[in-house]
């Protein structure tokens, strides 16, 4: 019997850390600094310079830091932000949070990312953004959007939460908009211990009313300026992401080695792989293959040991908690087949060469067979 591969191995990227990140939470322990505290801004100022960023601000969440994002631009009710529906729900719940409407549009059939394409012909006088996502950590084509955005005056917010250290034309993504957003949920390429989130920026007015914001609205204690959140990213995990941060350049690499020996290794199938755009350094959160028999070779793998996930098999415009937008199925025929044949493989950075191979040989072994 073949060992097991796992979709996803925490363990593996903790266990050599793991008396660095005992030592960084005993710290943060003795000294309290439970909320916010020294360890969320000394992180803050390392992420912020890992990004090529002036202003990095820590929240409790990514959801939270889009949430915050949105109201930085004052979007409030009636007012509508163009987004893909390929994508996970937190960023249109930004969105509804700030009692805005989601307007999606299509997604291109290579990287699943929102289609330049298509933006222009969906805005409308009540426009007042746009949010795309840098997809599965392969960067959206930004000069393109951002030309569209500058013609009809609109910020972009870049959803970089599966996307840290990507590079769009050499450049590091979250750098380009009006603002970008992390998470740093632990299966994330940088993973807290929990949850957490950034918003990070070059306008220092947004930074400023974005600490506020996440802090119930208060600058001095006790004093609200307006109507705020508890929004605030833990003390412990600022701690424990201090740790990580230094290896996430090495743990990039690795994902890049396991792409491209799948690559390898998969080109003779049947199977859709993705792809790198030309401009595009993609940090390869997902490894997503396509094919129309999905099911079939998802429960083949599974049978067989080998971990797979579906990202993300129902889009955002056919669920249930948007069905008030009034889109139907056909509506976005990219995302909705990218849906139905989309299978995400094991990948990350402690992923052997062995690993890989069983998980290529179990999928040639499907490929006989059917």
């Amino acid at each position: 019997m073949h060992d097991k591969v796992p979709y996803l191995d925490l363990p593996a990227q903790i266990r050599p850390l793991r008396k660095e990140i005992d030592a960084a939470i005993a710290r943060n322990l003795d000294a309290c600094s439970f909320c916010l505290g020294p360890d969320v801004v000394q992180f803050e100022k390392d992420f912020a310079k890992y990004c090529g960023s002036e202003h990095c601000v820590a929240f409790n969440s990514g959801t939270s830091a889009l949430h915050v994002a949105l109201l930085l631009l004052n979007i409030k009710q009636g007012d509508e932000i163009i987004t893909t529906p390929c994508t996970f729900v937190a960023t249109s719940w930004a969105i509804s949070y700030a009692n805005a409407t989601p307007v999606y549009v299509d997604v291109d059939d290579a990287t699943f990312n929102l289609d330049p394409a298509n933006i222009e012909k969906a805005i409308t006088p009540r426009t007042k953004a746009i949010m795309p996502v840098h997809l599965y950590g392969h960067p959206f084509d930004i000069d393109p959007i951002l030309a569209i955005a500058k013609k009809h005056n609109l910020p972009v917010v870049e959803d970089a939460a599966q996307a840290h250290g990507a590079k769009y034309k050499g450049k590091t993504v979250g750098t380009f908009g009006a603002m970008s957003c992390f998470s740093f949920y632990p299966g994330k390429n940088l993973g807290a211990a929990g949850e957490g989130g950034a918003l990070v920026t070059n306008n220092a007015e947004y930074a400023k009313r974005a600490r506020s914001l996440r802090e119930h609205g208060s600058t001095v204690r006790y004093y609200h300026d307006e109507i705020g959140f508890n929004y605030r990213m833990e003390g412990i995990q600022g701690a424990v992401l201090g740790v990580k941060l230094p290896h996430l350049p090495a743990w990039t690499a690795g994902r890049q080695r396991v792409a491209k020996r799948y690559a390898e290794l998969l080109k003779d199938t049947p199977l859709q792989l993705p792809t790198q755009a030309a401009w595009a350094e993609s940090v390869w959160h997902l490894y997503v293959v396509r094919h129309p028999k999905r099911d079939a070779l998802k429960k083949h793998l599974e049978d067989n040991g080998v971990g797979c996930a579906l990202h993300y098999p129902l889009p955002l415009h056919l669920q249930k908690c948007y069905a008030h937008l009034g889109y139907k199925e056909g509506s976005f025929p990219v995302t909705e087949k990218a849906a139905s044949q989309c299978l995400s493989l094991p990948i990350y950075p402690e992923l052997s060469d062995a690993q890989i191979q069983r998980v290529a040989d179990v999928i040639k072994d499907f490929f006989k067979k059917n």
